[in-house]
């Protein structure tokens, strides 16, 4: 840990740990009474706040007609910065410095200042980043900066929290949360806006290498947390790799910028079987969980009765991940659809489809958006609830980078067909059937047809998958006398969405005859 003159940093505080180490991070994180070790000798904290707080989230700006989601004007967004910083003054606070990007333009310096009370969101973060800055003679100017005060209440604001993201400035200041996706979220939140403005597109996605008799195919995998973008990432095919679990850029050209050195993974129904490089890292000593049922020093997994929101996160040195640097331009870009009715387990898409299943963003909420979200259907375009311009410059982006490097896209469902987990006429789409079909699509050993309702192609044959009803939804519904039901929920769909996407003046017309 280095010292650091405090009008270098801008900060005014009872103390500064100004770039601690690992070892550090995780002293101070065993010293909060709300840590506790486990078996494996990680450590695992409770937190009060469950999951992100969208409800509590602001864009700070005086042009609210360029932002989707919702804003304060810049005075507020004066007030919130003054009382934190004089909240600050009498507490003692950590500095991380890093960097989002792995390399080239779009490397951005970071850094995260947060109460110590609550080292366990620091000692996360500094695993996520890109080459931690250890050396307080370093010249590091953060472009990105994250305020965190889990401690200090904000009335007026939903659930007296407020995270106010001020772009301009290139700061998020958060108030009463203690939960680590705001730092994580908020870093990429600001990310985003940077690649945008520099012709890409950041995407809510993992990014792996899969070895084929054609060559090395770089595979995105898009889709809204809990869906299992981090499973199908992680999940071997061919000796595959894993480059980045949860946000990359793509750029013109098919060329990935990865974000983080690390991985925020759910652990939820974790098992060493079916994921067994993310149960791996999760239990290495070194890893930091959050929210993890634990009874004595037994973590279990399993366990939800405090939430199904548990979480964890290892640096990539724990897994046997790609090098980013060396990341071929993107082959394959899947969308995930966690869904329990008509969507089949695959379908491959155009590029009209593609931009507007993306744009949609279909799935079904789970614990990582709350209980506001769980269990219901939800359309977030691109998956991405981080985006903090116009939400239609997403789907009108990705159809242009599209056209220049024009990616094989596939919807993927990750969750059901023919009904929710109560219904037992209905079936599940598990963890083996998802790695068959990633593993055809990366061959080019899938046979394809055509829907006669949608417009897309689905798969008539995947090997490795030996139920067809998964890959044919209507066959199911033909089987079991749903006919009606399911012509109805193909209309419903088709209805849904022309509604929904009517609420994007500016998406681009084929975009949106596309899907509707």
């Amino acid at each position: 840990m280095s010292s650091v003159p405090p009008d270098r940093l801008n900060l005014a505080a009872r103390s500064i740990a100004f770039r601690p180490s690992e070892e550090e991070l995780r002293a101070f994180t065993d010293e909060m009474p709300q840590a506790r070790q486990t078996r494996y000798g990680n450590v695992n904290v409770q937190t009060r706040v469950l999951a992100r707080s969208k409800g509590s989230t602001y864009i700070v700006t005086d042009r609210p007609d360029e932002h989707s989601d919702q804003t304060v004007d810049r005075g507020e967004g004066a007030r919130i910065a003054a009382i934190q910083d004089n909240y600050m003054r009498e507490r003692d606070m950590v500095v991380v410095d890093g960097f989002i990007g792995h390399a080239g333009p779009y490397r951005a310096p970071a850094r995260l200042i947060m109460e110590k009370a609550n080292a366990n969101v620091a000692g996360m973060q500094r695993y996520l980043y890109y080459d931690p800055v250890d050396d307080a003679g370093a010249d590091h100017e953060p472009e990105i900066t994250i305020i965190y005060t889990p401690n200090l209440a904000m009335p007026g604001y939903p659930d007296d929290r407020v995270i106010a993201v001020d772009l301009e400035a290139g700061v998020t200041r958060v108030l009463n949360s203690d939960y680590f996706g705001e730092s994580k979220k908020g870093g990429l939140r600001m990310w985003n806006k940077r690649v945008y403005e520099g012709g890409g597109l950041a995407m809510h996605a993992g990014c792996k290498v899969i070895p084929t008799a054609s060559g090395l195919r770089t595979m995105l995998i898009v889709g809204l947390s809990g869906t299992g973008k981090t499973t199908t990432t992680f999940t071997k095919q061919n000796g595959s790799q894993a480059v980045q679990d949860d946000f990359i850029g793509l750029f013109p050209g098919g060329q990935i910028v990865s974000t983080e050195d690390g991985c925020f993974a759910k652990t939820f129904a974790l098992s060493a079987s079916d994921e067994p490089a993310i149960h791996g890292a999760v239990t290495r000593p070194d890893a930091y969980l959050e929210n993890v049922s634990q009874h004595g020093d037994e973590v279990d997994f399993f366990d939800t009765s405090y939430t199904k929101n548990g979480r964890a996160v290892f640096n990539m040195r724990s897994i046997d991940n790609y090098p980013a640097d060396e990341v071929p331009p993107a082959s394959f870009l899947l969308i995930l659809n966690r869904n329990d009715n008509i969507i089949p387990g695959v379908a491959r898409l155009d590029v009209a489809h593609a931009a507007g299943y993306f744009m949609l963003g279909e799935t079904q909420g789970t614990s990582a958006g709350g209980k506001a979200e769980e269990g219901k259907a939800l359309r977030v375009p691109g998956t991405n609830p981080f985006f903090p311009l116009r939400h239609e410059q997403q789907g009108n982006r990705l159809a242009e980078l599209l056209e220049t490097h024009p990616l094989e896209a596939y919807l993927l469902n990750t969750g059901r067909v023919g009904g929710p987990d109560d219904d037992d006429r209905s079936k599940k789409v598990r963890i083996p059937h998802s790695s068959a079909i990633v593993k055809g699509i990366a061959e080019g050993a899938i046979t394809w047809d055509e829907d006669p309702d949608f417009g897309y192609q689905v798969a008539s044959d995947v090997p490795g998958v030996d139920d067809a009803e998964l890959l044919l939804p209507r066959r199911l519904y033909e089987r079991q006398g749903r006919m009606d039901e399911y012509n109805q929920r193909v209309e419903q769909l088709k209805a849904e969405r022309a509604a929904y996407l009517a609420g994007f003046p500016g998406l681009d017309e084929a975009i949106v005859k596309a899907v509707t």
